[in-house]
């Protein structure tokens, strides 16, 4: 609790939630349970389905109060908003529905059928920077010149109380009142209009706020006490990809969050498939992000008993990302499991391994022969479960096979089992780094003018998943007493980087 005066009262923002004009536009969507995951996981799972709105995102209801709170004024001199999805088309269709002129902001990497879909609403976009923090400059910078009106895709007050009505139709849906409320958190918008309304009318509900591991925005601010921004964000969940918890947002949820719960990306690839099983639709990463913590929360044995509802917060996911959240759903969901086996290069030693592996389902298989005693291969097979795991590890042993579980391995999954080709020569040093750079037209072709030819590329791998980020894996072949200045000219890419040279993965499969 912060010793600082709350920037706002809850009493208003409830009153304000109450009073919120959304329904113009945003529907009350359903709050469904969902028979199968409640058996799964032991208890009642009800799932708040905001990805059935008419944009496939609750961010509708926040756009559409702020504006319709505006003066005849302000309409005439138009909105201007910086987002990369939902909050663009949440704010296009309402500037639309209101008569007013809408120009939205978004970065150069976002996705051509979102910048679409924005347009479609019938917005005006610039595309302005590789961030969302470049394009919200751009964006604030013509509200000051124009006069244009701008809206904070989450830190503002009647935005917050927009998305609060999602809180007020839960507990006026809910058969009983639940033990819990599951809410992504990305700028923390959702979870405090939420939490508002729900603590208010029944403050023993547990209000459980859940994060990627890689944009923990709400928990770092939390453990320092104070909006912290966050010095990288992994962008798989790119609808809570937020460097930065907003200010009004963080004062109320340090009030109201019960607990906070950060999962993988694989953890939310299997919800996303948990959620087609249970509702035969696709969400986005964000979408799932709730699911993927109640799920998580019910294996650590620290879910509440009694029913709780998880927020599907939207569906807006590109058709070309699917393919990549379906190859991570299992490792997330323990049905996979990608491991490292060392087996004996000599006749008989490729049988002695697939007696091991049993009845198993075999996913893939990786090997290539070397001049070695020993053979590496990279194998992923089915597995029931996470303990499942343990078990395979235990019937390898049996045959005298070791093996390294590397189903949590970054590069083996996002690399490894996607390459091609065997090891370079023992008589020259090797370093590897993984960089991440923007996802923008000529973008690796910019990171490729900006490695300095001075060191031979010993190994690359890019692979496009559909994402706001790249990533690459490089080798560089570096004299002795060079590495210093392999640094510094790997710096001037500007490109976030880490070095993966004592990687096991790359150990096995790579390393001469």
């Amino acid at each position: 609790m912060s010793a600082n005066k709350p920037l706002i009262d809850l009493h208003e923002l409830k009153a304000r939630i109450e009073s919120a004009n959304v329904y113009a536009l945003a529907k009350r969507t359903g709050c469904e349970l969902a028979p199968k995951l409640s058996l799964e996981l032991g208890r009642n799972v009800w799932l708040k389905r905001e990805d059935l709105q008419d944009v496939f995102s609750f961010k509708i209801r926040g756009a559409t109060n702020r504006i319709a709170e505006l003066t005849d004024e302000e309409r005439a001199c138009g909105v201007c908003a910086a987002s990369a999805g939902n909050h663009a088309q949440g704010i296009a269709t309402a500037a639309a529905y209101y008569n007013t002129k809408a120009i939205i902001f978004m970065p150069v990497t976002t996705p051509a059928i979102k910048v679409a879909a924005v347009q479609s609403h019938g917005a005006e976009t610039r595309l302005v920077g590789d961030s969302y923090d470049a394009a919200c400059e751009a964006a604030i910078t013509y509200a000051q010149m124009s006069g244009a009106v701008f809206i904070h895709p989450f830190d503002e007050i009647s935005v917050i109380a927009g998305q609060g009505t999602v809180g007020r139709e839960i507990l006026e849906q809910m058969p009983r009142t639940p033990d819990a409320v599951y809410i992504p958190v990305g700028g923390g918008g959702l979870i405090s209009g939420v939490g508002a309304w729900v603590k208010s009318v029944s403050p023993n509900t547990k209000i459980i706020a859940v994060e990627p591991e890689g944009a923990p925005t709400l928990l770092t601010s939390l453990e320092a006490g104070q909006p912290t921004t966050l010095e990288s964000v992994d962008s798989f969940a790119d609808g809570v990809a937020v460097k930065r918890i907003g200010t009004h947002t963080f004062d109320v949820a340090q009030r109201l969050v019960d607990e906070v719960i950060c999962v993988s990306n694989d953890e939310i690839c299997a919800a996303v498939k948990d959620v087609f099983e249970a509702t035969r639709t696709v969400v986005e990463p964000a979408g799932a992000l709730a699911l993927a913590g109640l799920i998580k929360h019910t294996r650590l044995g620290q879910a509440p008993e009694g029913d709780s509802v998880v927020i599907l917060s939207g569906a807006n996911v590109n058709f070309d990302r699917i393919g990549h959240i379906v190859e991570r759903a299992e490792l997330g969901a323990g049905e996979e499991m990608l491991f490292a086996a060392a087996i004996p290069e000599k006749p008989g030693a490729f049988l002695n391994f697939c007696n091991a592996l049993g009845r198993r389902a075999v996913t893939e298989f990786n090997y290539r022969y070397t001049e070695s005693d020993t053979a590496h291969v990279l194998v992923g097979i089915k597995t029931r479960d996470l303990q499942d795991r343990e078990q395979v590890t235990a019937d390898m042993a049996t045959h005298n096979i070791s093996i390294t579980d590397l189903s949590n391995d970054r590069l083996a999954k996002r690399h490894l089992r996607h390459m091609v080709g065997g090891r370079t020569s023992t008589s020259i040093a090797e370093v590897i780094y993984r960089f991440e750079f923007p996802e923008r037209p000529g973008a690796l072709t910019d990171f490729l003018i900006a490695l300095d030819d001075r060191w031979n590329i010993s190994l690359f791998h890019y692979r496009n998943h559909g994402n706001t980020t790249g990533h690459v894996l490089c080798g560089f072949q570096v004299p002795k007493g060079d590495m210093e200045a392999l640094e510094e000219s790997l710096s001037k890419t500007g490109y976030p980087m880490s070095e993966e040279t004592d990687s096991k993965a790359y150990e096995y499969f790579l390393r001469a």
